[in-house]
């Protein structure tokens, strides 16, 4: 890895870049230590850029969204954090939403219900980007991104440009064709339906308050730790064990819904690992499920 030769290429370039940035600032568990370098691409042609010369610098880069479903490593990540965050274009074409990686799921839905566009009610309050979203399929109260998305464009790793249907993403729970790619999303193409604000709007602040009723959102986390195991929910089960309201140092299975593990007092990546470890060999031992985790974990070990 050479480093200074990524770095002179970016300032050649003029591409902005941080060294040594603290990765809890951009998760939204609020941990995580130092990336070597993390770079904010403007467009497309930065990224590109910044794809190359990671190629011929040997230098490793992780693409992130708004950090709502990552455990960074107290260790940090070696190589390039590249942030699509500037990646925010939304425009619109009768009932189709063309809506750039890093804007905020939050954001399109505003977005959708402003222009009286219905579908994507049930993303109202998932955190995190949109680029994010697709790739894990994000989905919450009976809906997906798979329902409503009918395209994407991307970039892969040699910096050619790619577009996808959805029939061509493999989306399916928590998954999709972009976890095992090379393909970065830049842009997502959402089909929506006409439909009444009023109605959008109530359906809408309907979820927002059940997700605050139900969902410890008073506290930093990735959401949903671990996936949904086939006829069974992940919190049902944890809970069943005894496990609401277990410590590992600052990390805790929330005593309001025990799927979320919470950053409850300057919980380390670690702490949280540790705390994962021991709800998944409860839940195997005591009723024959492994759980698998929801949460992403990137960074040294």
């Amino acid at each position: 890895m050479n480093l200074d030769s990524f770095t002179e290429k970016l300032n050649t370039e003029k591409i902005k870049y941080r060294k040594n940035e603290i990765m809890k600032s951009h998760t939204t568990f609020k941990i995580g230590g130092k990336a070597d370098v993390f770079v904010m691409p403007e467009n497309k042609n930065e990224l590109k850029i910044l794809l190359n010369s990671a190629k011929e610098n040997d230098v490793p880069f992780f693409i992130i969204g708004k950090g709502s479903n990552l455990l960074v490593s107290d260790n940090g990540i070696e190589g390039a954090v590249i942030s699509l965050s500037k990646f925010d274009k939304i425009s619109l074409s009768e009932n189709t939403i063309k809506c750039g990686a890093g804007v905020k799921l939050s954001s399109l839905c505003s977005f959708a219900l402003k222009n009286s566009l219905a579908g994507l009610e049930f993303a109202y309050g998932i955190p995190g980007s949109v680029g994010g979203a697709l790739f894990m399929n994000a989905g919450a109260y009976g809906g997906e991104i798979s329902q409503v998305v009918s395209g994407a464009y991307c970039i892969d790793f040699d910096g050619n440009e790619v577009f996808l249907k959805r029939e061509d993403m493999n989306l399916s729970y928590r998954n999709s064709v972009f976890k095992n790619s090379n393909l970065i999303i830049s842009e997502v193409v959402f089909e929506l339906e006409t439909s009444n604000s009023s109605e959008i709007k109530a359906k809408m602040q309907e979820y927002i308050e059940k997700r605050k009723a139900k969902q410890p959102l008073e506290y930093p986390s990735a959401g949903s730790t671990f996936k949904r195991p086939v006829g069974n929910f992940a919190g049902t089960l944890i809970e069943k064990n005894g496990l609401k309201g277990e410590l590992s140092g600052g990390a805790m299975v929330s005593d309001k819904h025990a799927g979320f593990i919470i950053n409850y007092d300057n919980a380390t990546a670690n702490d949280v690992l540790n705390l994962m470890d021991k709800v998944q060999k409860t839940v195997l031992s005591n009723d024959n499920v492994l759980l698998e985790p929801e949460v992403i974990f990137v960074g040294r070990r």
